[in-house]
């Protein structure tokens, strides 16, 4: 693989970092409101003197860009200031919410791209077929309900109706002292539901991409050549077909990944999932600008490594990008 792309791409992507890192602080500054009276309205009382004496703490009395400057140069030292509710930094904050939103992340991409796909893929061996016919009513509705009502519907239906899976939180109470074997299904038995609801919308998409990407590549000519020399449908469809249709699939996979985390904030609000979508959402009711700035540089660096890593796999299916 060549090193000089590998790098170019991580330079890309580090300015590309310092450009959202920028322009979330300057949004975020010119949103009304002032985080002092929030602050001091949860201290109990509200007089200038309080308010003048916290924006002196928080350096909120300072202008914009000396703010910025102040805020970047502790951004490259690895600080990310310290969250005006929860006082702490929003760096421990954000170490002990990160990893339930990459689990969840992660999961729902996993089972969106290999459901999709293996839907897609049984849908294109007959175009006219009942399957073909799933698929696309099956993406038309996946499609089109919002995130949020699959997840309440879903809750109703298990929590009410079929009490099979648990609705809320990432881990039973009663287990965390068990071994890591029992936490790890339990873990796994909380993240149905909520990797379920976040993965249907891309499933669907997944599922009618895959579909007309194999139905494009079936009707190639070296498709036809497999065919001849006596090659099971299998080995047609899997190894020859489905490799040169997954270029499309890649494609999309990158540019969703940013879709999913944002997904993942209102999943994890209807769950009660504890990650960063929750976290910012407690942060943006109460103005907790270093928290939320945390959040979204977290969210975008992950955006970032994505679409590194999408380029990486573009170059493992097709070897004809590996020279560029």
């Amino acid at each position: 693989m060549n090193a000089s792309f590998l790098l170019r791409r991580v330079f890309y992507g580090i300015l590309l970092m310092l450009g959202v890192v920028v322009l979330n602080f300057l949004l975020i500054r010119l949103a009304p409101g002032d985080p002092a009276v929030v602050i001091a309205g949860e201290m109990g009382g509200v007089s200038e003197e309080m308010l003048a004496q916290i924006r002196a703490d928080y350096g909120l009395d300072k202008p914009v860009l000396v703010q910025l400057g102040i805020y970047l140069g502790n951004v490259l030292q690895g600080d990310l200031g310290q969250s005006f509710f929860f006082n702490q930094p929003v760096t421990k904050l954000i170490a002990l919410r990160v990893w339930p939103t990459i689990l969840l992340v992660i999961s729902a991409l996993v089972l969106s791209i290999t459901a999709g796909v293996t839907l897609g893929v049984l849908a294109a061996r007959k175009p006219n077929g009942l399957m073909s016919a799933f698929v696309a009513i099956f993406s038309t509705i996946g499609y089109a309900v919002p995130v949020f009502w699959t997840g309440i519907m879903l809750i109703i239906l298990f929590a009410s109706i079929f009490p099979i899976f648990p609705v809320e939180g990432m881990q039973n109470v009663r287990l965390r002292d068990a071994n890591p074997f029992v936490q790890a299904v339990d873990i796994a038995h909380h993240l149905v539901l909520p990797a379920f609801t976040l993965a249907v919308i891309y499933l669907a998409q997944y599922a009618r991409l895959s579909r007309a990407s194999m139905l494009e590549v079936l009707g190639s000519d070296y498709i036809r050549t497999a065919r001849a020399k006596g090659a099971s449908e299998g080995t047609v469809l899997f190894k020859h077909a489905l490799r040169n249709a997954a270029l499309p699939i890649l494609t999309v996979a990158g540019l969703q990944f940013g879709n999913l985390i944002s997904g993942a904030l209102l999943v994890e609000t209807v769950f009660n999932w504890p990650g960063m979508g929750r976290l910012a959402f407690d942060s943006i009711l109460r103005r907790d600008y270093p928290t939320i700035m945390g959040v979204l540089f977290f969210a975008s660096a992950m955006v970032v490594i994505a679409n590194i890593l999408t380029d990486l796999s573009y170059r493992v299916a097709d070897p004809r990008l590996r020279g560029r």
